[in-house]
């Protein structure tokens, strides 16, 4: 789930002599996401869906996106005990990581106090999330001007998303899939 994202989102590292990624019977060495998974899992930033399956091309919802950047930032659950989002209740897996997001105003929710964290990250929520999680983080936050124009679907993202779409264009983030970027799409 979402090998992709965590590939270009994080450094490649060496493979292992015994990579983290063959315990699981559903990625293959070959596939593309093959090198992503092994340094997702071998980082603790993901752990399968199973003791031996990955379920690369299942959807991300946004609850698994943020645990993952959490667990990339080694947040302390215990320093997140309270939940920002009357739909995200203490306790749960992904609630520190939801609660860290929000006070370090990586994400803000899908309004009325809302966070949805069951519902499918899109491509363009991502691309907001990361382009937050990176400015958190200090990382480059240049954008290249007009990138979205190469793509015929350009248009169709939503104004709030725009600039974090075109830079998580600019750094290869984002390549788009089929000469589209698919926006509303969603992320695996």
């Amino acid at each position: 789930i979402a090998a992709g994202t965590a590939a270009v989102m994080l450094a490649a590292v060496p493979l292992s002599a015994q990579a983290a990624a063959e315990r699981f019977t559903d990625v293959k060495p070959g596939a593309w996401y093959y090198t992503a998974v092994d340094y997702a899992v071998s980082e603790g930033l993901f752990s399968g869906t199973s003791a031996n399956t990955f379920s690369p091309g299942s959807p991300m919802t946004r609850g698994m996106f943020v645990r993952v950047l959490g667990n990339k930032a080694k947040v302390d659950p215990d320093e997140y005990p309270s939940s920002t989002f009357s739909d995200v209740q203490a306790g749960v897996w992904f609630a520190p990581c939801v609660e860290w997001a929000a006070q370090n105003g990586i994400v803000t929710g899908t309004g009325s106090g809302r966070f949805s964290p069951n519902q499918s990250v899109t491509r363009e929520q991502m691309a907001v999330i990361l382009y937050n999680y990176a400015e958190f983080a200090g990382c480059d936050m240049t954008t290249r001007a007009g990138l979205l124009d190469q793509f015929p679907d350009g248009g169709r993202v939503s104004g709030y998303a725009k600039y974090a779409m075109e830079w998580a264009v600019t750094h290869n983030i984002l390549s788009g899939s089929g000469g589209r970027l698919d926006p509303k799409g969603t992320a695996t």
